[in-house]
């Protein structure tokens, strides 16, 4: 006797590990069911109560004891009902229990009602007969979808035989849902979560955890977050502590899974841990993946705040399987990435080449994903963008208008201007403007405004009266900021539609826009808007009378090399002005005034006896790339503005290129700055070596 109850003692602490200690989760389902007896007058009532005390903080699933017996102690049998019992099988359970041959362990609990029963067997015995002919037949997921037609469908077939392993289950429902539309999705998702069978594979799901193969365990969290089951829930944290736990068996496919669970959820602390385990583990096993897929998925989750040296150890791996890449694997190395903040200039050009030769066919979903990389890497190459923007201005009939907007805006967060593309969808406006709705226009006047595209264009004035006339019939159901960005649109574009200026100017609108949350941005607007009516506008808009706060000064650059080029040019700083203040908040870097012809520089200090009108002021600008759009001397549109009313004030405007200025030279910068000050008649043919850039 002292035997069987050591046997039975040492089996119970090694099932009792498999439960969580602050919860009492159990199997749902297949059971016995005993309607006259009462566990708390079982002799393991001193186990009971500890596991009630468990239950006592717990929030999920199901209620009342567990109760472990052994052999033929006299179970009453009156009133016994037989259902189905589920075993575990050596077979099934990659990590098995050790159980005594002579004994098996009785795991029993109540569910509505009545009591439940689950034998673990490690050889056969009496009750073999019993469990023989009712035992489940494990089912693939692979069968489960293709049998099943919705996810009630798979809980249906759970409720009817549970089978190990549950993750099956789960993995079963997400291949389901990934067939179906949104909406079906979500009211299947709603279906889902009130089936009477949820909680059982749910409650199945954390008691086979720690003993199911790990790949199965990382395919059911993933199913489980895809399905949208809360993070915060007992079900998906436990089962992160068991990843966390096993981390150490992960082999290549479960890092590919691993990463994809990572990538797909909310940062938690438990998410956290497991990312920080991640990393340690692609440190040590990097040099061993082979699949390129899988090392763009370790390089996406990863995070952007990981070592460098990892990051360096990813990018020197990914170098080395270069010629390995198929097309798909280089269209998803600007997204790993981005993902990961790593710009490798190698890779980037590498991938770069691939994508723009097999461009033709490229899905509209890849094509954002890659500009938006090469946005948030600071990576421009003309090449693929140039090869991208012909591609689909090629194909425009097969896009729809939302898609060629959605990559123009990309193509301007990135500074590139389509021209082709540009011009084709300025046809398409001014030939069906009905297509559009309010946030059609809003877009495509930011984009062609801040690209300065429809300077000089043929259809300008057509283009704009078609939206400054889509944008006034819808004008009482415009909101103030989209009227606002509309208004401000036009005056890039020098063009003053007289029913949107006025209805701006209302105090009431100003009011709106002054109190919004985007103040700072509002006001910036607002007194660009104020300095286009003053210097461009012909009609008899002067200025707002509601006082605006004042824009903060930009920092100054002293420009040290231009002043010393132009000090040596000139004659001395007698000769020119630095950093000069103008009216309606604009600065110039230098200052020079000379004659009409510009063949003479005057010095400042003749100002008083020199007649104005005898005066030529030049405005010396030193500009970055970033004033041009990319590939090109074409001025964007804040920077185009500028230079318009710059020459409003009677400026003739020279701009100075500061990377070109840095590679020069002081004899080639000043022959650089000599060509663009003074008038090219006044020149020798051989001082010109450089020609303006506007």
């Amino acid at each position: 006797m002292n035997k069987k109850a050591s046997s039975f003692l040492w089996n119970l602490r090694q099932f009792s590990t498999l439960i969580p200690r602050d919860k009492t989760v159990g199997f749902c389902g297949p059971k016995f069911v005993y309607s006259n007896w009462n566990p708390r007058n079982h002799p393991g009532n001193d186990f009971d109560n500890r596991i009630q005390s468990s239950r006592s903080s717990s929030t999920y699933l199901f209620q009342d004891a567990f109760i472990f017996k052994s052999g033929n102690d006299g179970f009453p049998t009156k009133g016994r009902s037989t259902l189905t019992v589920l075993t575990v099988d050596r077979l099934l359970c990659p990590r098995r229990l050790s159980f005594d041959s002579k004994h098996s362990v009785v795991f029993v609990g109540t569910l509505n009602n009545g009591l439940r029963k689950v034998n673990f067997h490690q050889e056969v015995s009496d009750e073999d007969v019993l469990t023989k002919e009712i035992k489940p037949t494990p089912i693939s997921y692979q069968k489960l979808s293709k049998e099943c037609n919705s996810l009630s469908d798979v809980l249906d077939t759970f409720s009817k035989a549970p089978a190990f392993p549950s993750s099956n289950y789960f993995t079963a429902m997400w291949t389901i849902a990934k067939r179906m539309s949104e909406e079906q999705k979500r009211c299947e998702k709603q279906l889902m979560f009130s089936h009477p069978a949820f909680n059982q594979l749910c409650e199945h799901m954390m008691r086979e955890a720690k003993i199911m193969r790990y790949n199965h365990l990382l395919f059911s969290l993933h199913a489980m977050v895809k399905l949208g089951i809360p993070q915060n829930t007992l079900l998906v944290q436990t089962l992160l502590r068991v990843a966390q736990e096993r981390i150490n068996e992960c082999d290549e496919k479960c890092l590919s899974i691993l990463s994809a669970i990572i990538e797909a959820m909310e940062p938690c602390k438990n998410v956290q841990v497991l990312q920080a385990g991640l990393r340690i583990l692609v440190d040590q096993q990097v040099w061993k993946i082979k699949r390129v897929f899988t090392l763009q998925a370790v390089m996406k989750c990863i995070g952007k705040d990981a070592p460098f040296s990892l990051k360096r150890k990813l990018e020197i791996k990914a170098l080395s399987e270069l010629d390995r890449f198929s097309v798909l694997n280089s269209q998803r190395m600007f997204e790993a990435l981005a993902a990961m903040n790593h710009r490798s200039m190698v890779l980037l050009n590498e991938c770069s080449k691939i994508v723009t030769d097999n461009v033709h066919g490229l899905p509209f979903k890849i094509l954002i994903n890659i500009l938006q990389s090469c946005k948030d890497l600071r990576y421009q190459n003309l090449d693929l963008f140039k090869g991208t923007a012909d591609y689909v201005a090629a194909t425009y009939d097969i896009w729809k208008l939302k898609q060629v907007i959605f990559l123009l805006i990309s193509f301007e967060n990135l500074g590139f201007r389509p021209i082709g593309l540009m011009d084709m969808l300025m046809k398409k406006v001014v030939e069906e403007p009905e297509s559009l709705n309010m946030k059609n226009i809003v877009s495509i006047l930011h984009v062609y405004s801040a690209l300065n595209h429809v300077y000089k264009c043929e259809n300008k004035e057509q283009f704009l009266e078609v939206m400054a006339s889509s944008v006034t019939g819808c004008l009482h159901h415009i909101s103030s900021e989209h009227l606002l960005s509309v208004v401000f649109s036009f005056c890039l574009m020098n063009h003053f539609p007289l029913a949107l200026v006025n209805q701006v100017l209302q105090k009431d609108v100003i009011s709106e826009l002054l109190a919004s949350d985007d103040k700072e941005r509002n006001v910036h607007k607002l007194h660009i808007l104020n300095t286009c009516l003053k210097l461009d506008d012909t009609f008899s808009y002067k200025a707002i009378d509601l006082l605006l706060p004042q824009m903060p000064s930009a920092p100054l650059d002293p420009n040290t090399k231009v002043a010393e080029v132009l000090s040596s040019l000139l004659g001395g700083e007698e000769y020119f002005s630095k950093n000069v203040q103008l009216p309606h908040n604009y600065h110039i870097d230098f200052e020079i005034r000379m004659d009409t012809n510009r063949s003479q520089v005057l010095p400042f200090s003749d100002m008083g006896v020199t007649s104005a009108t005898n005066i030529q002021r030049v405005a010396v600008l030193c500009v970055p790339r970033s004033v041009y759009c990319l590939g090109s001397n074409h001025p964007r549109g804040l920077f185009a503005m500028k230079m318009r009313h710059l020459n409003v004030m009677g400026f003739h405007v020279i701009l100075v290129n500061n990377w070109e200025m840095e590679q020069l030279e002081m004899e080639d910068a000043v022959t650089y700055l000599k060509s663009k000050i003074y008038s090219l008649e006044d020149l020798p043919a051989g001082d010109i070596n450089l020609q303006s850039t506007y």
